[in-house]
């Protein structure tokens, strides 16, 4: 099976993650696209993290009945921060007989060389980077990459949590369901 693995903080989950995965997972030749949450990005403070359990609830509800879609939790129980090569390694080890591609945008693509072991993430994974305007790819630093364009929404979770804390609707930017468990559970409003 050949899985694209689309790591992200998803604090929360928004249309543009979703509509992301969904168009890689549709327009590649791979069987499932993973969201991987991290508990904890060695780039981002996690002082505004929801728990990373009801993050990963709230993926899975809004990708509930999509065949190729799938919430994952591998990073919850691997050491603090998380870094991608030591997912990898665990993800090759657990299941020997999948191909691990990384999902990214060509923002974070360029920041590659700051990753933990990023020429062996290269050397062994193929990357399927979607464009972001102003961010584009001049380097692939010998590795298999796929470039391609992806429907975008310029939308990001720091703006719902802005909205969700001064009272003003999310409602369009996240799924539905999304909407009513984060205002059932009253999430970011501090």
């Amino acid at each position: 099976m050949r899985v694209g693995l689309y790591f992200g903080s998803f604090n929360p989950v928004h249309n543009g993650h979703l509509i992301i995965a969904n168009h890689i997972a549709n327009e590649t030749n791979l069987d499932q696209v993973w969201l991987v949450v991290s508990p904890q990005n060695p780039f981002k403070q996690s002082v505004s993290l929801l728990n990373e359990y009801q993050r990963l609830h709230l993926i899975k509800s809004a990708i509930d009945g999509e065949k190729k879609l799938r919430a994952s939790n591998v990073e919850f129980n691997l050491p603090k921060p998380s870094y991608t090569i030591d997912t990898l390694a665990y993800l090759n080890e657990k299941f020997p007989e999948y191909e691990f591609a990384i999902v990214m945008g060509s923002d974070g693509f360029q920041n590659l060389p700051n990753w933990k072991n990023y020429e062996v993430i290269i050397a062994n994974h193929p990357i399927y980077i979607y464009k972001r305007p102003g961010f584009e790819i001049t380097e692939n630093w010998g590795g298999n990459i796929k470039i391609m364009d992806a429907p975008l929404l310029d939308i990001s979770s720091t703006h719902i949590r802005k909205l969700i804390k001064e009272k003003k609707s999310i409602r369009f930017l996240v799924p539905d369901i999304v909407k009513e468990e984060i205002e059932l559970a009253g999430y970011y409003k501090n």
